[in-house]
């Protein structure tokens, strides 16, 4: 597995994310200790000075999975946005949580549930909030 790189996560968005795995149990999320590690690693800052090229809560970012070379636009949201819709993905999906606070450019490997890992390059963070001036979105 390569390197994970450097990540960053708003404040606001790392406050959210904890609330939300606190609350859930290893059953409901079997990745839990992964996004927890995540959150750890990062660089924590204001959403005022989150630069603007890194997928943040509530980004629409366009990324490739490398194992099949296809790529996707979909907008990261919490679990209570997850409606299924094809262009959202949850932060607790491995995806979801692979996605977050990487920058355009960046590569991750990601475990999924199965013990498989999922390889992920970000192409475009086409909207975030931060970037937009909605701080508490």
């Amino acid at each position: 597995m390569m390197q994970r790189p450097q990540i960053t996560i708003s404040s606001l968005d790392a406050v959210r994310l904890e609330k939300i795995l606190d609350s859930l149990s290893y059953a409901q999320f079997p990745n839990k200790d992964d996004l927890q590690e995540e959150i750890n690693r990062a660089d924590i800052v204001e959403p005022q000075e989150m630069p603007d090229n890194i997928v943040t809560m509530n980004s629409t970012v366009t990324f490739r999975v490398l194992s099949s070379d296809k790529s996707f636009s979909k907008t990261l949201v919490y679990p209570k946005d997850a409606n299924g819709a094809e262009d959202t993905v949850s932060v607790l999906a491995p995806v979801g949580s692979a996605l977050l606070g990487l920058k355009e450019g960046d590569q991750i490997d990601w475990p999924k549930p199965n013990g498989d890992v999922l390889s992920v390059a970000i192409i475009k963070v086409e909207y975030q909030p931060e970037r937009a001036g909605e701080f508490q979105r």
